[in-house]
């Protein structure tokens, strides 16, 4: 039987505490978004007759960065039933609060701690302005299978589905959307390298037009 590999968020910096979620990842869909305008009111096209004039065509259009949006199931259940399983213990207090809790961290703003790390501006106290606490996001490593990207998330929903006698969810659903940082960042590099050895492979399936 081939074992899924499992998907995993990681916060790209050092922090207290350190930020990591590792998941299932089997969804039924994953959705790729990239937007394209185009502004041809002062660009005259009607002289766009050859593959020599795609670059001055090309000039007025833009893209945003790519968007990855997917759904993952949190579930303490397997946890719950094996007595043997080492996060049994913590399920049975819990169920996948830790998870949530680790997932809302990712997206709440952090400040610079004591020497390299960062952490929660909400556990710093400081200034009542964000600008007095020089807030950023974090920068997350996003990876699946061979695919590492740093990303965003721009988007979280958690949809609580199942819950233990204290209320603790033992079940959830959580929705994201990341932005991917198109960067000279040395894994979105490699994600290039991978793309453009795929796209040629392509071609190995595909009759010439010719």
């Amino acid at each position: 039987m081939i074992k899924t590999a499992k998907g995993m968020l990681v916060e790209y910096a050092l922090s207290l505490p350190p930020l990591l979620l590792e998941f299932e990842f089997n969804p039924e869909s994953l959705t790729r978004s990239r937007t394209v305008t185009f502004d041809g009111s002062a660009l005259p096209i009607i002289d766009f007759t050859t593959p020599g004039e795609g670059n001055r065509i090309g000039q007025a259009a833009s893209a945003t960065a790519e968007t990855i949006s997917f759904k993952i199931l949190l579930d303490a259940t397997d946890k719950l039933s094996d007595t043997s399983h080492p996060m049994h213990a913590v399920a049975l207090v819990s169920g996948v609060e830790p998870e949530i809790a680790t997932l809302r961290s990712m997206v709440e703003p952090k400040v610079n701690g004591p020497g390299p790390f960062q952490m929660m501006s909400s556990l710093t106290g400081g200034g009542a302005h964000a600008h007095e606490r020089d807030e950023h996001l974090s920068v997350l490593l996003f990876v699946w299978g061979t695919h590492i990207l740093p990303v965003f998330i721009t988007s979280l929903s958690i949809e609580e589905k199942a819950h233990l006698p204290l209320l603790k969810p033992y079940r959830a659903e959580a929705t994201l959307t990341l932005q991917v940082l198109e960067s000279a960042n040395p894994f979105y590099q490699v994600e290039q390298v991978q793309r453009m050895i795929m796209s040629a492979a392509n071609l190995l399936n595909l009759p010439m037009p010719f």
